[in-house]
């Protein structure tokens, strides 16, 4: 028997390979290169979109535990990820195009893994026949012919919100006489390169941020952005200061000119190991393309930038998960059809990942040994997330991976001790579970 995947991004990849280690067989329908959704460019599998980081590394982290979670679990994302890594301090980035690379010819080395290059038009689509199931890991930017089958199979309970993407300028567009490289306290070895302003340069900025114009939404759609992705024209609607103790901060940055913090700093990511491009990073926007060019160069370090990419708006789809899925993914007013990735409710490339990846090992199991897995322990990183999918809200919204999703620690302690008793917890119940497993 085999089972079919609808797109082939994180979740989609990571669920068909562990689905090959338990020996079930899939089959990858990607509707690219004849269709690309409006931020797709790239003909390859598992593409980023939005930015090349996979957020923090460090283990004591809600999202760098996740990382350790996934690789025991044998995760091809984790493992491509850090054959493809780029220097982003404490951060796990990585070189887009290599990382699609290495996910694309995994999948196409695997023999138990079909890669067939055609958009499914929906749920009762033919090509699904035969299949034992069907996963719909289309993604947030799935068709429309795909979301409006899905939408209509779950009783209109689809929500959405907008997500935004940063610009990309050359590296040797910026002038390296405003911009000075290096990591927030000195840790590391300068992996950002900071571009910063003072108070009036900030204030020239923000004035033309606030009144540049930006592209209008459709008639029918409300604006329903993500908190932990907001435009960044929309944060700074939100008072003068908001930029500066947020993507713009300053703390911890020492101006080598100066030798003091700047009153605003802008930090570059690099997008590659040669530095050649750099990613503006917290700057996801929808501004008007012309708007983008003329705002950003008003960064001092940038006034002769290069942008290789410019930003853009997209809409989000995701399911309001607690009342259309049940504890295995599987959709409850039509069996056998499960979800996985973002259009569940998680949000972030890992998370999306880890949700195909544990969708593919539990799918595994039952196919292949006719045993059902319990999920991870809450007090787990993997646990927490899945936990969140199933957890009832009057507006349920996506969400990153973090310890609030946990459950309280037990006893009362200094911060500084919470950060480590929440790793520390999650690791024992996970090598428990994980041994049982």
């Amino acid at each position: 028997m085999s089972i079919a995947i609808i797109g082939g991004g994180l979740a989609g990849c990571e669920c068909a390979l562990a689905l090959a280690r338990a020996g079930v067989a899939s089959t990858i329908f990607e509707c690219k290169p004849a269709l690309y959704s409006p931020a797709h460019v790239s003909p390859g599998l598992a593409e980023l979109v939005c930015s090349n980081s996979l957020r923090s590394d460090e283990p004591v982290t809600a999202v760098g535990l996740l990382k350790v979670e996934m690789a025991e679990l044998g995760s091809a994302v984790i493992a491509a990820a850090r054959e493809t890594a780029v220097p982003a301090g404490k951060a796990l980035a990585v070189n887009r195009e290599l990382f699609s690379e290495a996910m694309t010819a995994r999948i196409e080395a695997e023999a138990l893994v079909t890669l067939v290059r055609r958009e499914i038009m929906g749920l009762t689509d033919p090509a699904l026949a035969g299949f034992e199931a069907v996963v719909v890991a289309a993604g947030p930017l799935a068709s429309e012919r795909m979301a409006a089958s899905l939408l209509e199979t779950i009783g209109g309970e689809g929500l959405y919100f907008y997500d935004a993407i940063a610009p990309i300028v050359a590296t040797d567009s910026v002038d390296m006489d405003k911009a000075f490289w290096a990591s927030r306290w000195q840790e590391g070895e300068g992996d950002y390169l900071n571009c910063p302003l003072t108070k009036d340069e900030y204030m020239v900025f923000l004035e033309a941020l606030l009144a540049a114009r930006k592209v209008p939404s459709r008639e029918f759609e409300k604006e329903l952005h993500f908190e932990g992705c907001l435009p960044i024209e929309t944060m700074a609607e939100r008072g003068e200061r908001t930029l500066t103790f947020g993507p713009m901060k300053p703390v911890g940055l020492t101006d080598p000119r100066t030798d003091r913090w700047p009153y605003a700093v802008v930090q570059l990511r690099p997008e590659n190991k040669e530095r050649s491009t750099l990613n503006l990073v917290g700057f996801q926007t929808k501004l008007a393309y012309g708007e983008q060019e003329r705002v950003f160069r008003l960064i001092p370090a940038l006034h002769a930038a290069e942008f290789t990419r410019l930003g853009s708006i997209h809409r989000n789809t995701f399911v309001n998960a607690p009342k259309v899925l049940n504890e295995r993914l599987e959709l409850v007013a039509r069996p056998g059809v499960y979800l996985a990735g973002q259009i569940t409710g998680v949000e972030g490339y890992v998370e999306s990942a880890a949700c195909g990846l544990w969708l593919g090992t539990q799918l595994g199991a039952k196919i292949a040994r006719g045993v059902d897995i319990a999920p991870p322990p809450q007090v787990t990183s993997l646990g927490a997330l899945l936990n969140h999918l199933r957890t009832p809200a009057k507006k349920f919204q996506p969400s990153n991976v973090n310890f609030g999703l946990t459950p309280p620690l037990e006893e009362r302690m200094k911060k500084a001790n919470r950060k480590m008793a929440y790793p520390e917890r999650a690791r024992a119940a996970w090598g428990e579970w994980l041994a049982h497993l």
